[in-house]
């Protein structure tokens, strides 16, 4: 069923554009103005989609934008899909399979996360090598369709770590503050109480989500690279730095890195496309 909902998604994608992208990008909260540097785009609403879920989010325009960034032909979804939002963990994944059977190489994932690190401040970009899954469900869970991937996927090289040395490379020469880390999934909606934050920072985690680790399980499953860029929204860790947290201060803060976070990306698509 979850094999014909993708291809299906897929015909009805392939009649509305002819546009080939190479690589997808997923934009997350307050991240969503990159889609602005997109030319020549051609919008599909997600609502349009069959098999589509809809994005309820603030700051989520709820769109599949093609066209090119940099002269390289791309999809960017303006907008993702959350468990908390009452989706499954294979709806949320399901975007992830269509753009690859779109024939992406490349999956670009950004996200505003907490950072659990004492080292990282709000508004450092973080390029993640690895994560910790604490949702209490897995995209991959039920039969499986050989033809998308293998019962048992490897997650050992899940994040592209020559693309994180690349970013890395990119943030010393522009004079951003970023970091690598190890990205800490829980399901949300609320946020972590300072025991959680705590537990997180104990366990290796540098920040703490509700995004972003289905889609690189369902991304590994299907064989396709993935770059995480996750911008750190506010700090929580150590204890006492804590501060009460709303969404309106978590969409400031990522739309004031956005800026920095768009060098990244172009640089490192840039970097795919053997120019940089």
């Amino acid at each position: 069923m979850l094999y014909q909902h993708i291809q299906e998604a897929f015909q009805f994608i392939r009649a509305q554009t002819l546009r080939r992208p190479k690589y997808g990008i997923i934009l997350g909260t307050g991240l969503g103005s990159l889609i602005e540097e997109i030319t020549e785009q051609e919008v599909i609403p997600y609502d349009a989609i069959p098999h589509f879920p809809v994005s309820t989010v603030e700051s989520h325009a709820g769109q599949l934008v093609f066209g090119q960034l940099d002269g390289v032909e791309v999809v960017a979804m303006a907008g993702r899909f959350h468990y908390y939002e009452g989706y499954d963990m294979k709806q949320v994944g399901f975007p992830v399979r269509v753009m690859k059977t779109l024939g992406i190489q490349h999956l670009i994932i950004s996200n505003a996360a907490g950072s659990t690190n004492a080292q990282i401040e709000a508004g450092d970009l973080v390029f993640v090598r690895d994560h910790i899954n604490l949702h209490p469900e897995n995209p991959l869970r039920g039969s499986n369709d050989e033809r998308l991937g293998p019962r048992f996927p490897d997650m050992l090289h899940a994040y592209d770590r020559a693309l994180n040395a690349k970013a890395l490379e990119l943030a010393t020469q522009y004079g951003i503050r970023a970091h690598e880390g190890v990205y800490v999934g829980l399901p949300g909606p609320s946020l972590e109480t300072p025991a959680e934050y705590r537990f997180i920072n104990t366990i290796g985690g540098d920040l703490v989500g509700m995004s972003t680790i289905p889609e690189v399980i369902v991304a590994k499953h299907m064989g396709l690279p993935v770059f995480v860029v996750s911008v750190a929204t506010n700090k929580c860790f150590p204890i006492e730095a804590i501060k009460e947290t709303s969404v309106e201060d978590v969409i400031a803060v990522a739309r004031e890195a956005e800026p920095r976070m768009r060098l990244i990306v172009r640089g490192v698509l840039a970097s795919l496309e053997g120019r940089g």
